[in-house]
């Protein structure tokens, strides 16, 4: 359009500048940037929207501020434009300090504002800018039952303060709609499952998991991790094996990465270092990805707990192979061979 002298109007731009916030290179939306501000297009409070989206999304922040800071006339989707590049960035102080000013501006709070108020608040552990927060929500929204994400948003916040009963309390009264109905969504109680097991209530990721269950709630991936995670931390290692062959059963997810990482340390725990060993071959069998350092270490770590040297050699070596200079699995290999008096061996180990 460009060469063959075809003027470029505010969808044109837009459109531009959106397909450029996808490319690994930005260079071409600075190109048009470029155009917009020769044009005197910036007035254009669109053209700048875009603007501020493509350099937040490519990391380019100060200059999404820029731009922000020159156009004329601004509205909520710019600032939320912004704003979201200070959260992706977790540029948590400059994020509360363009919301502050956003009333100075004459510019509305939104919901995508506001729920990324809350994740700013989750990000600085901010519990009473996050209560204030939540007094907005419930004097301006009036249909906040239907804003899961709002919901969720207000759950993850007290979960990270540490404020887990606060949480709960959210999760007790979301979910109810126009009628009385009530309609918790997977994201409410994966939030929720999340807030338990960061704080260290294992007891209660499991019975709320169960409770999910029975309401006929279909669980994701994610609340699998969680629930595996914490049979894990309670020591029920049959009933973690349980729920890790019920993804594929009940529900046809298939285990990933994470899900097989919580099942070996689930296993390493207990001791049974025979069944995390063939676990670990069998991830490498069906085709996933190949057991990760941090899975090797784990396995190293039992092996040292409980004495086996041999399968703590293989695991060390495996470990080794993926990170050669990884010091933490040479210094649980040292502890593995001095539990044994292999004093050789450790002598080798230094030298390396």
């Amino acid at each position: 359009m460009h060469v063959n002298s075809v003027s470029l109007d505010t969808y044109a731009l837009c459109s531009s500048l959106t397909a450029s916030s996808s490319m690994e290179n930005v260079n071409f939306g600075k190109q048009i940037h470029a155009h917009v501000t020769k044009s005197g297009w910036l007035s254009s409070v669109f053209v700048g929207s875009a603007l501020i989206d493509l350099y937040a999304k490519s990391s380019f922040v100060s200059h999404a501020a820029m731009v922000f800071e020159e156009i004329p006339v601004k509205n909520t989707v710019c600032a939320n434009a912004l704003l979201s590049g200070y959260v992706e960035a977790e540029l948590w102080d400059q994020g509360i300090k363009l919301i502050r000013n956003m009333p100075l501006l004459s510019l509305d709070y939104d919901h995508f504002t506001l729920s990324a108020m809350l994740r700013t608040c989750t990000g600085l552990s901010a519990i009473e800018f996050g209560r204030q927060v939540h007094g907005y929500l419930n004097r301006k929204i009036n249909d906040l039952g239907n804003d899961v994400f709002l919901q969720s948003s207000l759950i993850e916040m007290y979960g990270k303060c540490g404020f887990v009963g606060n949480a709960l309390q959210v999760f007790n009264l979301a979910g109810y709609r126009l009628g009385g109905k009530r309609n918790r969504d997977i994201v409410l109680w994966t939030s929720m499952l999340g807030v338990y097991g960061r704080n260290g209530h294992f007891n209660e990721v499991i019975g709320l998991f169960n409770e999910m269950l029975k309401e006929g709630i279909i669980p994701d991936e994610v609340a699998y991790v969680t629930v595996i995670s914490a049979c894990g931390h309670t020591g029920q290692v049959q009933l973690g094996i349980e729920y890790f062959k019920s993804m594929s059963l009940d529900f046809n997810l298939n285990p990933g990465t994470e899900h097989y990482g919580s099942v070996i340390d689930l296993l390493c725990r207990a001791g049974e270092l025979g069944k995390a060993w063939k676990l670990m071959n069998e991830m490498i069998t069906k085709g996933h990805e190949n057991p990760s350092i941090s899975m090797w270490g784990a396995l190293l770590s039992a092996c040292e707990e409980h004495g086996n040297i041999e399968m703590g050699k293989l695991a060390a070596q495996e470990a080794l192979n993926l990170e050669p200079q990884n010091v933490g699995i040479y210094v649980m290999l040292s502890n593995l061979y001095a539990r044994f008096g292999m004093w050789d061996e450790i002598s080798q180990l230094r030298e390396k």
